[in-house]
C-alpha cells in the first residue's frame, strides 16, 4: 500500500475519532445550553405573571379570577406548553383544559390524569420550582409554586415541550458537520501537498535514482534535500561508495589472484609437460586460465575465454571427455581427436578438492611425436 493511501486513511480515521468526540461534547453542549434555557424561559414566563396569579390566589382561593383565567388561558394555548395544571393552596384543581376537572381535589384529578412525575409535590414541599424530564417524551415537567411571604397560595404545573430544542439541537450538530468536515478539508490539503511535495516527490526521485544506479559506476544521480530524505540518500551514497571500493579491490584481488594462479599453471607445465604438447586449464564454468601455446577468440567481458573458442566446436570428443572428466573428479580420462588439423592423444583430469577451487586440466598429446618417442 503506497504511502499517500496509508496517509488518506490514517487522516480519515482520525479525522472521524475527531468529530465523533467533538460531536458528543458539542451535542451535549447544545442540549445542556438550550434544554437550560427553555427552563429557564418557562420559569421567567410564569413568574412574569405570578403577581397577578398570586394576588388572585390571596383574594379568592375557590374560584379563578378574569385576570388569572386569562393568563392561563394565554399559556396553555403556547406552542411550547403541552399541557397546564394550576391547583389553589388545597390542592384543588382551579383550572385545566378539561373543565370536568375543575374543583377536583388533588387526589381525585391523580386518579383520572396520571401526573407524568413528582414534580408537584417537590415543588410544594421545596417552595422553588421543580423541573423533571417525562421518561419517554420529549416534555419537561415543571412545577412552579406562587407563594406570598413563605406562604405557598398555589402551584402552577406546566408541561414544556422539547420539540423545538430537539430541532435547534438538530441544525446545530448539522452546522457542527458541516464545519467540521470543512475543517477537515482546510486541514487536509495543504497537509497533503506538504506530504506529496516534501516527502512523497523526494522518496519517488530517490527510488528512479536507486533504480538507475548503474554496476560500472556505482553513482546515486540525485539531489539530496536538507531533511531526513536527503540524509537518507547520503547513506546510501556513503554505502554505494564503500561497495564499490570492495568490488574494486575484490577484483584486484581476483586479478593479482588468477595471474598468480597462471604463472603456477606456467610454471608446473613447463616442468611436467613437453613444448609439443598442448595444455589447457579451465575452471568450473569451462572458461580458460591458461594455455602453453597461443590462443585467439572472443574474450568476454572479465577478461576470459571459453573453452568452445579454443578448441573447434565439432569436436565432440573432446567435450565428451571433459564432461566424463567432471563426473568422475581426480581421475584421468582418455580419448584421441583431432586437434588443429592434427591427431592427437587427449587427456582431462578434473581437480576437485573440498574447500578448493576447482580446476580442470586438458592435454593433447600429438600421436606423431609419441611416435617418435
Amino acid at each position: 500500500m503506497k504511502l499517500s493511501v496509508k496517509w488518506f486513511i490514517w487522516f480519515t480515521l482520525i479525522g472521524a475519532y475527531v468529530m465523533s468526540l467533538g460531536g458528543i461534547f458539542y451535542y451535549n453542549l447544545f442540549k445542556w445550553t438550550f434544554d437550560e434555557k427553555l427552563k429557564q424561559e418557562s420559569i421567567d414566563m410564569v413568574r412574569l405573571y405570578a403577581p397577578t396569579l398570586i394576588d388572585g390566589l390571596a383574594r379568592n382561593q375557590s374560584v379563578i379570577t378574569m385576570p388569572e383565567l386569562d393568563i392561563v388561558t394565554r399559556l396553555s394555548k403556547d406552542d411550547r406548553i403541552a399541557s397546564l395544571l394550576y391547583l389553589n393552596k388545597y390542592g384543588e384543581v382551579r383550572w385545566f383544559k378539561d373543565p370536568s376537572m375543575l374543583t377536583k381535589s388533588f387526589d381525585d384529578f391523580t386518579k383520572q390524569v396520571s401526573l407524568p412525575t413528582d414534580a408537584i409535590e417537590q415543588a410544594w414541599l421545596a417552595k422553588t420550582p421543580i423541573v423533571r424530564a417525562v421518561p419517554n417524551m420529549p416534555l419537561y415537567d415543571i412545577a412552579i409554586p406562587l407563594a406570598l411571604r413563605g406562604d405557598v397560595l398555589g402551584i402552577l404545573d406546566i408541561q414544556v415541550s422539547r420539540r423545538n430544542v430537539v430541532g435547534v439541537i438538530s441544525r446545530a450538530m448539522h452546522k457542527y458537520e458541516i464545519g467540521a468536515v470543512g475543517v477537515l478539508l482546510l486541514l487536509g490539503i495543504p497537509l497533503y501537498f506538504f506530504l506529496h511535495h516534501f516527502v512523497i516527490n523526494p522518496m519517488l526521485n530517490l527510488r528512479d535514482a536507486i533504480e538507475s544506479i548503474s554496476l560500472k559506476n556505482f553513482e546515486l544521480k540525485f539531489a539530496p534535500p536538507g531533511d531526513e530524505i536527503g540524509e537518507l540518500a547520503g547513506v546510501i551514497g556513503i554505502f554505494l561508495s564503500k561497495v564499490k571500493t570492495e568490488i574494486s579491490g575484490a577484483m584486484a584481488k581476483e586479478k593479482q589472484r588468477g595471474a598468480a594462479e597462471a604463472q603456477w599453471w606456467e610454471s608446473i607445465l613447463k616442468a611436467v609437460v613437453s613444448k609439443r604438447h598442448r595444455a589447457i586449464v579451465v575452471d568450473e564454468d569451462n572458461a580458460v586460465l591458461y594455455t602453453n601455446f597461443p590462443v585467439t577468440g572472443t574474450v568476454t567481458t572479465d577478461g576470459k575465454m571459453h573453452l568452445l573458442d579454443v578448441i573447434d566446436s565439432q569436436q565432440q570428443d573432446v567435450l565428451r571427455l571433459v564432461s566424463v572428466a567432471l563426473d568422475n573428479p581426480n581421475q584421468v580420462k582418455e580419448a584421441d581427436t583431432m586437434f588443429r588439423s592434427e591427431p592427437c592423444h587427449v587427456k582431462a583430469v578434473h581437480l576437485d578438492q573440498d574447500g578448493e577451487t576447482k580446476r580442470t586440466l586438458i592435454l593433447f598429446e600429438p600421436k606423431t611425436a609419441a611416435a617418435r618417442l
